[in-house]
């Protein structure tokens, strides 16, 4: 298990380019979905939706819109992972909701509802805040979902160059209940991937006893 994660790191790199003549079929995009959905998220809260797109029209359309970057035309499944705004204010009755999928007594749902709204007064208290708050959270979601991947011998290049705002506009996003947070392409590589570089692990990682 331990080699098979780390050959997995080992592969995965930023795709630039997918092999465009290579699908990722329907049950390997689905388990890449699933350790995005399974993925942790603040007090269980899974602000986040995806929008999996494989309309080769609507790729096109959105390419401008993402620094004219060919992957997200090349890809097989182009993985839009948006950042949950209305749901996570708890006048919506979402955050309510998604507590109460734990059964709990009536006093104990209170208490977790009184602590979410306290400790996150000031990031509830605009749009603003919640967008920089889920769309980190989606984050997690996305690196499971690169490595659930890469685990499949399936390329992905996370994409944060876009225009949100175009982004948005093209998918025609309701901005009060979702907004962009990422731009994630899954395909197959058309080049061999370039050396990985990273840091010592000790220029990395400290011991602190």
């Amino acid at each position: 298990m331990r080699n098979e994660l780390m050959n997995a790191m080992d592969f995965r790199h930023a795709c630039k380019v997918f092999d465009d003549t290579k699908k990722v079929t329907q049950e390997d995009m689905k388990y890449i979905l699933e350790a995005g959905r399974k993925s942790p998220s603040s007090f269980g809260i899974e602000a986040w939706k995806f929008l999996v797109i494989t309309n080769d029209e609507l790729k096109a359309k959105l390419r401008p819109a993402c620094w004219d970057q060919v992957q997200v035309t090349s890809c097989s499944h182009l993985v839009i992972i948006l950042a949950g705004i209305d749901s996570v204010k708890v006048e919506s009755g979402e955050v309510e909701k998604r507590f109460s999928r734990r059964e709990m007594p009536q006093e104990s749902l209170d208490f977790y509802m009184g602590l979410y709204a306290g400790h996150l007064k000031d990031t509830l208290s605009s749009n603003e805040n919640i967008y920089a708050w889920t769309s980190k959270q989606s984050y997690i979601a996305a690196g499971n979902m690169m490595t659930a991947g890469a685990l499949l011998g399936i390329d992905s290049c996370p994409i944060e160059g876009f225009d949100k705002k175009q982004v948005e506009e093209i998918l025609e996003l309701d901005t009060t209940k979702y907004q962009l947070s990422m731009v994630l392409p899954f395909g197959y590589r058309l080049n061999p991937q370039a050396k990985q570089l990273r840091l010592a692990f000790e220029e990395v990682v400290e011991f602190i006893d």
